[in-house]
């Protein structure tokens, strides 16, 4: 398992979001501690839990510590990533191109086409 200080750099979402891109992609588990521990109000926003769990859907993934609010998340890959028809409702203002950023690597290299 690949462990991630969330607090790194700038220590807000991107390093969430980049840590489980690239666990759907490589299928390796990826633990991030810390998730925004540079920002005023740590732990996950609404478009950031979107954002993780998204990247578990594509490839069958597992997602602990899922919560808004939450300092730790574990997302463990159970398959190669799926193209498909996918939506993800944040429910929120949150930004869905964050969490497009989160899943278009992943899904851009499947052999099928995604919506």
């Amino acid at each position: 398992m690949i462990i991630v200080d969330g607090s790194y750099g700038e220590g807000g979402g991107q390093i969430l979001r980049t840590s489980a891109s690239l666990a759907a992609i490589t299928g390796e588990p990826v633990r991030v501690e810390r998730v925004r521990a540079g920002r005023p109000a740590p732990g996950l926003k609404a478009q950031h839990l979107t954002a993780v769990q998204a990247a578990m859907r594509v490839c069958n993934g597992v997602l602990e510590g899922g919560t808004v609010g939450s300092t730790e998340v574990t997302m463990t890959p159970g398959s190669p990533v799926q193209p498909g028809v996918y939506e993800f409702p944040i429910g929120t203002a949150g930004s869905t191109l964050l969490v497009l950023q989160t899943v278009m690597l992943p899904l851009l290299r499947t052999e099928g086409e995604s919506i």
